[in-house]
């Protein structure tokens, strides 16, 4: 593919990836080793970026080898940098090294605290151990300095899940939501949290937020299951609510069975459907 595109197609489309943060490890090799390979001098300053970039994809595609000439490009041009050092503790991850990964990213943080991408990587190397409860306590370090990022919010939550921490994976959703409040997924995570905590005020509060969720992206399925089983649930077992929350069922049914047959429209998909939505309702009443 590299040599089929010339060096200004591969050069924009690579510092798109990297404006964007896109990883595309696989092209990122091809293109990038190409461009490395045959117009090194002509990228000026741009090649050193370039070289982290490649450097970074080549350890997530096992290329140990392309990612130790870039390192070893770096080193050469910025010997004592942040930079470097950064990609040499990822070198020592991706070889299962965790210790002197660990003990190159404490070093860095010595002299600069507020490194935000070796923050992350400690965090990562405590979740590879399977040490969540230090990855936690990695991420909310980082957070204290770089709230804005909604990625490490994610994985936060993530985490707190895995830990069973409910309460603590809905406040990273509440600051998601309040982040981004248009991005339909934040309120379907969120959702499924109060719905996995139960109770009579959880699923009311879970079935507003997959509602939102609907509402921003009608075509969210997951959040229109999960708005039928908490109207479903309320319904049967809660006399006071039973007829608003019948209606909320009904039509979160009816917009499922829509999506079905736009998809699917040759397929007699009706009565299957019908009869798996009454499985869902009884199985959310027990």
């Amino acid at each position: 593919m590299a040599a089929s595109i010339n060096f200004e197609d591969a050069r924009d489309k690579l510092r798109k990836w990297r404006e964007d943060k896109v990883r595309n490890s696989v092209e990122t090799t091809e293109l990038g080793e190409y461009l490395l390979a045959n117009y090194r001098r002509k990228l000026g300053d741009e090649a050193w970026p370039l070289f982290e970039q490649v450097c970074i994809a080549g350890l997530d595609c096992g290329r140990v080898g392309l990612a130790k000439y870039c390192i070893n490009a770096v080193t050469e041009q910025f010997p004592e940098s942040s930079r470097s050092r950064r990609l040499h503790g990822m070198l020592q991850e991706a070889e299962g090294r965790f210790d002197e990964a660990k003990q190159i990213y404490e070093d860095i943080l010595k002299g600069d605290p507020a490194n935000g991408l070796v923050m992350k990587r400690l965090a990562a190397i405590h979740k590879t151990k399977n040490d969540i409860p230090s990855a936690i306590k990695e991420l909310n370090k980082y957070l204290e300095s770089f709230m804005s990022d909604s990625e490490a919010w994610l994985e936060l939550a993530d985490l707190y899940i895995q830990e069973q921490h409910y309460l603590k994976a809905a406040f990273c959703f509440e600051e998601l939501i309040l982040s981004n409040p248009h991005h339909h997924l934040y309120p379907q995570r969120y959702a499924e949290i109060l719905y996995t905590q139960g109770g009579i005020d959880n699923l009311e509060a879970a079935r507003k937020y997959f509602a939102q969720a609907v509402k921003l992206n009608s075509n969210n399925i997951r959040a229109l299951y999960g708005m039928f089983l908490c109207a479903s649930h309320i319904a049967r077992t809660t006399p006071k609510k039973r007829a608003e929350n019948q209606k909320y069922a009904m039509w979160a049914s009816a917009q499922i069975s829509l999506r079905y047959k736009l998809l699917l429209p040759d397929q007699p998909e009706e009565e299957m459907l019908g009869e798996m939505m009454d499985k869902l309702a009884i199985t959310s009443g027990n």
